[in-house]
């Protein structure tokens, strides 16, 4: 039997996994300094808050969710019986409902309250066609604002975004900041019914998916990726040009605090990102090289009527998310990746097994100093621990042999030039130290 990992999903190997955690460490410095604490909620929820938060009309709740059935709910199912809300479960395909669900469950910000800064990371689930950078289980990073109107939060989880950005490696210069404003409830309905008209008129030239969410969602046809409803729809009307006038001034202030931090960025008239809950600024991180038509690295937005749906009272905020896999492929394309630094910096060799006990404390002996050391535990030739310790790639060896021990002294050699040196056992610790600074 031949057993795969399933198709969409991959084994985060160890130097993949440290470059996912030395991101989540960029993540925990950058947002940091801005207030933002780690929150880690549920990998799958209740199918309803996927389905308030997201939307019943978007593709991610139509097309996208992975069910999650225990044994018993299966059973009912097959029975013709109706499963009960708690027993309704589905995988996250992104973590803000769940972080609303939290906010709201355990009322985090009260009436009067300041705002909460929430930030994560971790695996999402979507079932899309795998392809480069886009798979089923994905991980994401994550931020939350949730409690501020002012445009001035706008700007700041913009900046932080692009600050995190810049930290994990990624130069300014090959990414690109789309920034929009999606309107209200108060401008926003007007604006749809137009572009729903507009769609029906060239219904003969765009696609079926374009047609079809005219009727449900017609601002999602903006994030067609066919490029025959691209040249069609930049006919359409511009939401810019329908803003009711405090929407606009949002915007205009939003703008302003970008333009005066220092920080580029390209308004994108048909920029509306992928989920139902965002209002006024959405805004999207896209690299300009490496990643092909699927270029956009994370982006985000306001979801002022989020926490509402969730029971609470009104309630502002705003977050983006990020792809870990997006990030990784973005660093190799611009030459910016990271070798992953796996390699002990110590090998204990030993001349006969008479001196494993000894290696073997003084292994213990150096890691509780924290300093990374590895020894052969299979009873190889000198020569096989030689070459077991170029191959790990470690920068050092220490060398037991009887003599030496017996004068309590042992050989440390840098694997780089050859160089050797004698130098006494209870001295040993400090010398490493000093050779490794």
């Amino acid at each position: 039997m031949n057993l795969q990992a399933p198709r969409g999903t991959t084994d985060l190997l160890p130097e993949q996994a440290l470059a996912f955690n030395t991101l989540e460490q960029t993540a925990l410095s950058v947002f940091g300094r801005y207030g933002y604490a780690l929150i880690d909620v549920p990998t799958f929820e209740q199918l309803d808050v996927f389905v308030r938060g997201i939307g019943q009309s978007t593709d991610v709740i139509g097309k996208e969710m992975f069910f999650v059935y225990s044994m018993h709910a299966a059973e009912k199912l097959a029975a013709g019986e109706k499963l009960k809300s708690d027993e309704r479960l589905a995988l996250r395909p992104e973590a803000t409902a769940g972080v609303a669900r939290a906010v709201v469950e355990h009322n985090l910000v009260p009436p009067g309250g300041a705002p909460v800064k929430f930030w994560y990371a971790g695996s999402m689930f979507r079932h899309e066609r795998p392809q480069k950078g886009r798979l089923r289980e994905f991980h994401q990073i994550g931020a939350e604002c949730i409690g501020a109107a002012e445009p001035t939060a706008d700007a700041e989880v913009i900046i932080m975004l692009m600050r995190f950005f810049e930290a994990a490696g990624i130069p300014r210069q090959a990414m690109r900041l789309l920034v929009n404003s999606m309107g209200d409830a108060e401008c926003r309905p007007a604006y749809r019914e137009k572009v729903r008209e507009f769609i029906r008129d060239q219904s003969e030239l765009l696609c079926e998916d374009c047609v079809r969410r005219a009727e449900t969602n017609p601002l999602r046809a903006f994030d067609c990726k066919n490029e025959i409803c691209q040249k069609v729809l930049a006919d359409a009307p511009r939401l810019s040009d329908e803003l009711c006038d405090d929407c606009r001034e949002h915007y205009q202030q939003v703008k302003g605090y970008l333009t005066a931090a220092g920080l580029s960025f390209e308004e994108a008239p048909r920029l509306v990102r992928g989920l139902d809950y965002y209002t006024r600024t959405v805004f999207e991180v896209q690299v300009v090289n490496g990643l092909g038509s699927q270029n956009a690295i994370g982006g985000g937005g306001r979801y002022d009527g989020l926490i509402e749906e969730f029971g609470g009272k009104p309630t502002p905020g705003l977050g983006f998310a990020v792809g870990m896999e997006r990030i990784q492929l973005a660093l190799e394309a611009n030459g910016c990746a990271r070798t992953a630094q796996l390699s002990p910096q110590v090998f204990i060799i030993v001349v006969g097994a008479e001196q494993v006990p000894e290696a073997f404390a003084m292994a213990l002996m150096l890691r509780d100093a924290n300093i990374s050391c590895e020894l052969d535990h299979q009873a190889r030739s000198m020569k096989s621990q030689f070459k077991l310790a170029d191959k790990t790639g470690a920068l050092l060896c220490v060398i037991l042999g009887p003599d030496e021990l017996a004068r309590g002294e042992v050989k440390l050699r840098v694997m780089g030039t050859g160089d050797e040196q004698t130098v006494a056992s209870d001295t040993l610790t400090e010398t490493i130290r000093k050779i490794l600074l």
